[in-house]
């Protein structure tokens, strides 16, 4: 389960970007609370607390608890606006959420036993094509990560995204359920050893070719 975090808020009357500006200036972030059916709420939370969240990695995949004058929000963050040049946080989207409340979150995925892959023991790398997945899970159950065993894995091999064990009610919020999460390659050593005895193949039909058709003249 992904860490719950606590974020105090204020109402915001002010509106606009002058007065975004001046919340700013006053070490201020903007934000809005919407969805569940309900009225938006404008707020401003602080920026140096908001800033230790982002900080913790799992920022847009947990649930942020938003307490706004003594009543506690579920929200997930949806969206974060960054300045350009600066990097500092310009304003902040967040969504309401219900026990029951059905979300899509991006869920960092975790390749562990590499040293149980065969492949990998030959000098395999693991070429990884899906870093996260893409959930849909309730509000009240988001996992901190998704873990994926390699082991056995032979030069070649891969690993499908319909393989991959989800947690208990989870499931792939996309439809890519063949595609392929992480494939098990050949070391660059290896490959050009393929590739030498490739052309040499070659050039030994090539040259059994030649040889017939020289023969065949002389036949003529």
């Amino acid at each position: 389960m992904s860490e719950a975090l606590n974020l105090l808020a204020e109402k915001r009357d002010r509106a606009g970007k002058g007065a975004s500006r001046a919340i700013r200036r006053e070490g201020l972030v903007p934000a809005v609370i919407y969805g569940d059916k309900t009225p938006a709420l404008a707020i401003t939370v602080d920026h140096i607390a908001l800033f230790k969240m982002l900080n913790t990695g799992h920022f847009m995949n947990s649930i942020v608890t938003v307490t706004v004058d003594g009543k506690k929000l579920p929200t997930i963050p949806k969206d974060v606006q960054f300045h350009p040049v600066t990097d500092r946080v310009l304003h902040v989207d967040f969504l309401r959420v219900s026990a029951n409340s059905l979300i899509e979150v991006a869920i960092p995925v975790s390749y562990v036993d590499e040293e149980k892959s065969p492949g990998m023991k030959l000098g395999g790398v693991l070429n990884i094509i899906h870093h996260e997945l893409k959930l849909k899970v309730k509000a009240t159950a988001i996992p901190e990560e998704i873990v994926v065993s390699v082991a056995g894995l032979e030069v070649g091999d891969s690993i499908h995204l319909n393989q991959i064990k989800l947690p208990e009610g989870a499931e792939l919020a996309h439809g890519e359920h063949e595609s392929t999460a992480a494939t098990v390659i050949a070391p660059s050593g290896m490959k050009s050893t393929a590739d030498e005895e490739a052309d040499a193949a070659l050039a030994a039909a090539a040259s059994a070719a030649s040889a017939e058709k020289k023969e065949a003249e002389k036949s003529e």
